[in-house]
């Protein structure tokens, strides 16, 4: 049976071309688009083996859809491209985990509620996550440096809203910034282990979850009881 030519609204027969079509898309709306297809063609190509370095400006046009001379007019180079990945992986989780501290609940439930937020957002960024950790180490100079960069901005981020958590209101600001570091290497290390599991295994992400939580409470603990100018005694006495 053909389709009807008409449609129903409020009671009257429309014709079916008369119905409002959507206006097309702004120049700003085609170069927003076009922006965000060479983001997502570049790390398309680092899901696999391929390094950032090894990656050619034509690869990424032409995943994207566009000619090459159409790059230059959103990068000015690839390395601009892969410094704007690095910027918006860390953006949105720094703006994530601020959220989730904000919130007041018992400690003990806010470090299961990061751990647990932080895994999904790696889970739905895997291949930012994947690009970062292939950079962190092997990429070059000026994306290790920018990468380390936002590390250094998420743990002092961190560290701020260490100081306000009353337990820790006698360390001091230097020790905050190393306790806030051993957080942020953990969870790091966490999502390493998330993007070596199976997105579906709920048991092993379940179990790196758990051990996680474990660490950071043991770190957040012991940084209760942290005295720098006691410690190299209080561990001579204890082990």
């Amino acid at each position: 049976m053909s389709q009807h030519p008409f449609t129903r609204m409020g009671g009257m027969a429309t014709p079916a071309s008369s119905r409002r079509r959507p206006s097309p898309p702004t120049r700003d709306e085609r170069k927003s688009r076009t922006r965000r297809a060479l983001l997502d063609a570049a790390l398309g190509r680092l899901s696999g083996d391929q390094s950032f370095s090894s990656l050619s400006l034509r690869e990424v046009a032409r995943d994207a859809g566009v000619v090459p001379a159409a790059f230059y007019r959103h990068f000015p180079s690839m390395e601009t491209l892969g410094l704007t990945l690095v910027e918006e992986s860390f953006a949105t989780l720094r703006t994530l985990m601020r959220d989730v501290r904000a919130a007041e609940v018992p400690t003990s439930h806010l470090i299961r509620r990061s751990v647990d937020t932080f895994i999904q957002y790696v889970l739905d960024h895997q291949l930012h996550f994947r690009f970062i950790a292939k950079e962190r180490y092997g990429g070059s100079s000026t994306m290790r440096t920018v990468i380390r960069q936002e590390i250094r901005l998420f743990t002092s981020e961190l560290a701020t809203d260490l100081a306000r958590v009353p337990s820790l209101a006698a360390v001091g600001s230097a020790d905050l910034q190393l306790l806030a570091g051993l957080v942020v290497q953990t969870i790091i290390s966490a999502a390493e282990l998330v993007l070596d599991a199976r997105p579906d295994d709920g048991v092993e992400l379940g179990r790196i979850a758990d051990e996680t939580e474990r660490q950071l409470q043991m770190i957040l603990l012991g940084g209760t009881r942290w005295r720098s100018d006691l410690a190299r005694q209080a561990v001579d006495e204890v082990l």
